[in-house]
C-alpha cells in the first residue's frame, strides 16, 4: 500500500500539469492486435478522466495485408507507401471500419470491477481529415493513396470542449468526394501540429528509440534526430523519431514514442520522472534555473528530511528567503 501511495504523490504534479492539455495518441494497427491493447484502452480512459483531452489516431496496416492476402492481391508498396489501387482501397475501407468499430466497441465498455466502470465515455469520429492525392513520384501512380491537406481543427476543438474523446482514421476525403488511404504517422503529426496539442505520443513495438548498443535513448532534441535517421534507414522506428520530430518543429511542446507491448508505458511515461520511452522536445526536460522566492516552500519540504538526519545545517525561512539566489532548482 506505502508503493501505492508514494507513487500517487509524486504523480500529483504530473497530474495537475496534464489537466486541460490536449495529448494525440498515434497507435498502429500492430498496437490495436496487440494482447495489451486492452490495457492501453484502460489507461486512455484513466488520461481522461483526469482532464486530458484525447485526441487518438489508429493505424490498418496488417488488417490491410490480411485482407489483400484474404483476396490473393499482392500489396505493392513505393518510398514504404502503399499503392493503393481501386481493389486494394476496397480493403483499406474494410479493414479500417471495422477497427474503428471494435476500438469504438472497446472504449464503450462499463464492465463491473474494471478501469472502465462508471467511465461512461462519448465517441466521436468523422470527416475531420481533408486528403489529397499524392499523385505520380518516380513515375509510380499512388491512386488513392494520399496525404492530409487540412485537420478541421475548429471541429475537433469543439468536441474536446464536449468532453469526447475524438478518433481519427487513416483516411481522408476530398472535396470532390473522393476517399484517400493516409498514413496514420502523418494523420497524427499533422492533428497534433494544426490543433496545437502539448504532446504527440507515438506508440510502436520498442519502449522508444534505441542506440548501437540496444540502449534506451530517454531524450533528444529535433537537430539531433537526422543522425540516428540516417542509422536506422526504414526502420519503423525511423518514421516514429521522424514524426516526432516534425512534431516539434511544427510547435509541439513534446513528443513521446512508448511501447504498445509494455503493459503500464503510457503512463509510466507521464507520470514518473524517469518515464518509459524516448522523449523528443525543443527545450531539455531537466533544465537548471535560478531559484526565486516562490521557491522557498518547496524548498524547506525538500531539505527538512536531510536536516532532521543531520545531513545539512537547519536553515529557518528567514534565512533561506535572504539566501535563496545562491540556489539552483532543476
Amino acid at each position: 500500500m506505502h508503493d501505492y501511495v508514494t507513487w500517487l504523490r509524486h504523480a500529483s504534479p504530473y497530474i495537475n500539469a496534464h489537466r486541460d492539455c490536449t495529448f494525440v495518441v498515434m497507435l498502429p494497427g500492430e498496437g490495436v492486435a496487440h494482447p495489451n491493447f486492452a490495457n492501453i484502452v484502460h489507461d486512455l480512459v484513466l488520461l481522461h478522466s483526469l482532464g486530458v483531452r484525447l485526441v487518438l489516431v489508429h493505424g490498418s496496416r496488417p488488417q490491410i495485408e490480411a485482407r489483400l492476402a484474404a483476396r490473393g492481391l499482392i500489396p505493392h508498396y513505393h518510398r514504404d507507401l502503399r499503392i493503393t489501387d481501386a481493389p486494394t482501397l476496397e480493403c483499406v475501407i474494410d479493414a479500417v471500419g471495422q477497427l474503428r468499430i471494435a476500438i469504438e466497441a472497446r472504449l464503450s465498455m462499463d464492465m463491473a470491477a474494471s478501469p472502465m466502470q462508471g467511465s461512461r465515455l462519448r465517441l466521436t469520429s468523422g470527416n475531420f481529415v481533408t486528403a489529397r492525392p499524392i499523385g505520380v513520384l518516380d513515375g509510380v501512380d499512388y491512386h488513392h493513396t494520399g496525404e492530409v491537406r487540412r485537420i478541421d481543427r475548429k471541429g475537433i476543438n469543439r468536441q474536446l470542449d464536449e468532453r469526447s474523446i475524438v478518433l481519427l482514421s487513416p483516411l481522408g476525403y476530398s472535396p470532390t468526394g473522393e476517399i484517400f488511404n493516409l498514413a496514420c504517422e502523418d494523420v497524427a503529426t499533422r492533428a497534433a501540429i494544426d490543433l496545437g496539442a502539448d504532446k504527440l505520443l507515438l506508440f510502436g513495438a520498442e519502449d522508444g528509440l534505441l542506440d548501437e548498443q540496444g540502449r534506451l535513448v530517454r531524450e533528444l532534441r529535433p537537430q539531433q534526430v537526422p543522425a540516428h535517421l540516417t542509422r536506422l534507414g526504414s526502420n519503423y522506428q525511423g518514421e516514429l523519431l521522424d514524426a516526432a520530430a516534425e512534431a516539434c518543429r511544427g510547435g509541439v511542446k513534446r513528443s513521446h514514442i512508448v511501447s504498445y507491448a509494455t503493459d503500464g508505458a503510457l503512463l509510466s511515461e507521464l507520470f514518473t520522472r524517469t518515464g518509459n520511452g524516448t522523449l523528443v522536445a525543443q527545450e531539455q526536460f531537466e533544465s537548471l534555473r535560478e531559484a526565486t522566492i516562490e521557491d522557498v516552500g518547496g524548498l524547506i519540504e525538500l531539505i527538512s528530511p536531510l536536516e532532521e538526519q543531520g545531513i545539512l545545517v537547519r536553515r529557518s525561512r528567514e534565512v533561506l528567503e535572504r539566501e535563496i539566489e545562491q540556489f539552483s532548482i532543476v
